[in-house]
């Protein structure tokens, strides 16, 4: 587990229901319980259950697997464990053995369920575009591929894409724990193929009001703008840029956060759409 995945865990814990939540999984498994077993056991609101599950599926703390028509949730002893691990590794001065003992309570459990079409799959592709292909919308598609895990799957696109991804973001990216070996630019084009992946979100991260193209986005998914700063554009020294790149990096993440949180189910396409252009306001969503 790296430091952004920790603090994904940590932050998804700091909240007395979800922890409450998690306690009650790590008891009874490697049972599960659906949402209104977990709702009456924390004594909270059935309706409110599934937001705070939603969160520990995404910070990789809790398991969702569907028994029939019942949905049910599981303590994912795996992630536990590497946040345990993670928060042990530099404890009892450099010896971490001496932390065996809380280690060995949470074995890792050999007979997970291997993927199955009883397991819930990937729900909403979404495609992020700009200009060049080569920053904003590269970072977002990074991003959501850690943060959706695996109820969201990122693509990015330009309408003039570069040769290459900037490689100060490349370089950024890796550093904070990203996969880019897949990272690439892209035209629009390749999303009008046939075999091309159905797209239910496309966003537009183009900075307009400063004059750049950003392609049509005509079709039958649900469409958003969130204009960002181009990276491109910024100026000063390398320490300079990389604070700002850092920067756009957090109010991408903040943005996807708020994205991946939104209660699909109860939300008909008018209101997600009007949640997706809230979400683009930089006036409420603040890095």
């Amino acid at each position: 587990m790296d430091e952004y995945d920790a603090v994904a865990g940590l932050g998804s814990l700091g909240q007395s229901t979800r922890l409450a939540v998690l306690r009650n999984l790590l008891k009874v498994h490697p049972d599960g319980l659906n949402a209104g077993d977990i709702a009456r056991m924390c004594e909270v609101p059935h309706n409110t259950m599934s937001a705070h599950l939603g969160v520990l599926s995404r910070a990789g703390l809790v398991l969702v697997e569907r028994q029939g028509r019942v949905m049910n949730y599981r303590a994912d002893l795996g992630g536990f464990r590497g946040l345990v691990e993670f928060l042990a590794r530099d404890c009892c001065g450099g010896r971490p053995e001496l932390c065996a003992d809380i280690l060995q309570r949470y074995p890792v459990v050999t007979d997970e369920p291997k993927a199955t079409e009883s397991v819930m799959t990937p729900a909403f592709n979404v495609l992020f575009l700009c200009t060049h292909n080569s920053a904003r919308s590269i970072i977002a598609e990074a991003l959501l591929e850690k943060i959706g895990r695996g109820g969201f799957r990122g693509y990015s696109a330009g309408a003039e894409p570069a040769a290459a991804p900037l490689p100060e973001v490349i370089d950024r990216l890796r550093v904070l724990g990203h996969d880019v070996s897949r990272l690439r630019c892209k035209s629009w084009d390749e999303f009008k193929r046939p075999e091309a992946p159905r797209m239910d979100f496309v966003i537009a991260l183009c900075d307009a009001p400063h004059g750049q193209f950003c392609p049509d986005l005509a079709g039958p998914f649900i469409t958003a703008a969130w204009p960002l700063p181009d990276p491109a554009q910024f100026k000063g020294s390398a320490t300079e840029r990389t604070t700002l790149l850092n920067e756009l990096y957090a109010m991408v993440r903040r943005r996807l956060e708020i994205f991946t949180s939104l209660p699909f189910k109860t939300l008909d396409r008018m209101a997600l759409k009007a949640r997706l252009d809230e979400i683009g306001d930089t006036a409420r969503v603040a890095p």
